[in-house]
Formats: C-alpha cells, sequence, structure tokens
C-alpha cells in the first residue's frame, strides 16, 4: 500500500520566492519612478572559486529580472583582508549603492568578520554584520540573515505559529543557525541549538516540533528521529542536491517539510532582493 496520504506536505519555497520577487520587483518599480533612481546591489567577490561564482552569477540574473541594478566588484585570490575592507568601506560610502553582498567564505587568510564588519549596517542587506544579528535578536528594525529570514517566511505562509513550540537548531553558523534561533526565540518559540558535538543529538531531535537542519553535512539528520507531525525546514545543501535531513524517511514522518532543492534555497535570494529595495528605499526618502 503507498505511503502517499502520510506523507508530509512539501513547504514550496520556489513558489512563495517567485511571489515575493514579483512583488519587489513592483517595489522596485515604483522607486525608481518617484526618484529617478533604481535600487543597486553591490556584490563582492574575492577569488574564483567556481560554485561563489555561480552563485554571484545568479544573484545578479535575479536582479535583473527583478529591476534590481547589480555592481559587481571582483577581486583577485591575492587580495588581503586591508584591500577587501577598503573596497566595502569604498561602497559602504558610495551613495549610488544600496545595499552589499560579499559573496562568502572569502577564502583561506582572510578575516571574514572584518570584512562583514566594513559594511554599513543600513546597507548590510546580508545580514552579516554585528549591528543586523543585535537587531535580529531583539525584534528591532534592521536586516535579517538572509537564509534565516526565508525560513520564517515560509514558516508564516503555510500558518506555523513558533510562539510555545520548541524549536530544534542543529547548526551554529553566524549567518544561519545562530540567527535562526534567536528569530524562533524572539516569536516565542522555545529554542535548543545542536550542532555536530552535540551527545545524543537524536534525543534532541524527537523533541522537536520544528526542526532547522543547517549543519552541512549530508542526511546527517536521521528520518526515524523527526518528531511525528514536527515542521522539518531543511537548509543544507550538499553535492547532488542532497540536504542535511534524510528526505526519504523523513517525509513520511513530517508533517511539513521543505524539499532540496527547491525550499529553502530560493527563498534566501528572494530575502535579499527585497531587503535591497527596503535598503534603498529608506536611503532615498
Amino acid at each position: 500500500m503507498s505511503s502517499t496520504p502520510t506523507d508530509a506536505r512539501l513547504m514550496d519555497g520556489s513558489g512563495l520566492a517567485r511571489r515575493l520577487v514579483e512583488e519587489t520587483a513592483a517595489r522596485a518599480a515604483d522607486l525608481t519612478r518617484r526618484t529617478g533612481t533604481p535600487p543597486c546591489l553591490a556584490t563582492v567577490l574575492v577569488g574564483e572559486d567556481p560554485a561563489s561564482v555561480t552563485y554571484v552569477r545568479m544573484k545578479r540574473a535575479r536582479c535583473e529580472k527583478a529591476g534590481i541594478r547589480s555592481r559587481h566588484v571582483e577581486l583577485p585570490a591575492t587580495t588581503t583582508t586591508a584591500e577587501l575592507v577598503a573596497t566595502l568601506e569604498g561602497l559602504s560610502n558610495d551613495p549610488e549603492v544600496h545595499g552589499i553582498l560579499l559573496q562568502h567564505p572569502v577564502g583561506p587568510g582572510l578575516d571574514e568578520r572584518a570584512a562583514f564588519e566594513a559594511i554599513a549596517p543600513e546597507k548590510d542587506v546580508d545580514g552579516v554584520t554585528f549591528s543586523s544579528f543585535a537587531t535580529m535578536s531583539f525584534g528591532l528594525p534592521g536586516f535579517v540573515s538572509c537564509t534565516p529570514g526565508g525560513i520564517m517566511r515560509l514558516l508564516d505562509a503555510y500558518g506555523v505559529d513558533p510562539a510555545g513550540k520548541r524549536a530544534v537548531v542543529v547548526g551554529r553558523s553566524a549567518i544561519l543557525g545562530k540567527p535562526a534561533g534567536m528569530m524562533l526565540l524572539a516569536r516565542n518559540a522555545t529554542v535548543t541549538y545542536c550542532h555536530s558535538h552535540t551527545a545524543d543529538l537524536s534525543a534532541a531531535v524527537r523533541e522537536a516540533d520544528i526542526l532547522v537542519a543547517a549543519v552541512g553535512r549530508p542526511r546527517f539528520i536521521k528520518g526515524e528521529d523527526i518528531k511525528p507531525g514536527a515542521v522539518v525546514v531543511d537548509a543544507g545543501y550538499n553535492p547532488g542536491n542532497v540536504g542535511d535531513v534524510d528526505f526519504d524517511t523523513a517525509v513520511t514522518r513530517a508533517g511539513l517539510i521543505t524539499p532540496v532543492p527547491g525550499g529553502v534555497g530560493p527563498m534566501t535570494i528572494a530575502v535579499l532582493l527585497a531587503q535591497t529595495v527596503d535598503a534603498a528605499e529608506r536611503q532615498l526618502a
């Protein structure tokens, strides 16, 4: 007998992202019409890592479709931290640039945190600075990290209210795991942070009403550990289009689950574009 009737409902990030980009494009067109200035996102890429080159090219193409001007800055792999910081400070001081994206990781030998902090908070549309983390944590106006921001929009779109729920975040990166947990906490979830070194991770996962997998290891979360009916958000993306959750088994236990690809990924770029227009609106007001 087929298990399809009991399989989880898929959370369609692609469809939600498409609608968000359409709304963003309309806002960008209106802003350009009113001010004579289109929103502008500056992308900065250090070196020629193939995956990073592809990501930046994709983001620039999405900008164009949304009516957002893209300025691309390519720096050689030999770039020093001081040179990268100077580039980002220059863009931060350029009134024609409204948002800045530093493609990360920036490569060995560079101080990525120093580079992030060279981005002016009002142009940090990727949500990577200390300032953005603080505003996220305290629920104040500002920019959120794009992937956690996309996750929260997905939860809202599917009627998932985190209040009173047990949320388990597996992963603790500064731009994904940590801010995702803080945003869930701000929405009154009870949050547990876990990671690859957590003792008896399975026991923690089994308690999760909402599970965010962001550890960067393929199929690291086993489907049999998913609490029946839980909301599973897989923010992992590994070679072969594989997430951090063992989807084939998890889908038979979860209530809602994001596919990989087509779940969290499209939302990340959509939030980046939306926040770029937000930044431009504030700067051009």
